[in-house]
């Protein structure tokens, strides 16, 4: 098991746990493509929150805030359900969250999240559980 996710595993709220959250969200953000301003909405920071952004970027780790724990580990989970639905299809799994659904009115889950706020996230994420059968 990695190092990150042994520290997540061991305590999410320690320091080096929150670090390494910071750390798995900022990549996943990566791979989703999506821009700092749709990324503050996803973890429910300030539109004016770049430097908070750069910090969680550079190893800073997340703040001790239940809200925001709580998101990225939404968010976590959004993916991890996503992988399993697509195991083969890495570049579906990546797209995703981006692309137009049907599901959510055309809107992208990205989109669901940023308009509805945290229930938006659980919105999408329940989504995926039933999909997933779960």
């Amino acid at each position: 098991m990695p190092v990150a996710e042994k520290a997540v595993q061991n305590n999410p709220r320690s320091r080096e746990g929150r670090a390494a959250l910071a750390g798995m969200v900022m990549r996943l953000f990566g791979h989703w493509n999506v821009s700092a301003q749709d990324q503050a909405a996803l973890l429910g920071l300030s539109e004016g929150s770049r430097t908070t952004l750069a910090r969680y970027r550079k190893g800073d780790p997340l703040a001790d805030n239940r809200d925001l724990l709580d998101r990225v580990g939404n968010l976590l989970s959004i993916h991890r359900s996503l992988r399993i639905l697509f195991p083969k299809n890495r570049e579906l799994v990546y797209r995703w969250p981006t692309a137009p659904n049907r599901a959510f009115n055309g809107k992208s889950p990205v989109e669901v999240i940023r308009d509805e706020g945290f229930l938006g996230l659980l919105t999408v994420r329940r989504y995926l559980d039933m999909q997933r059968g779960n």
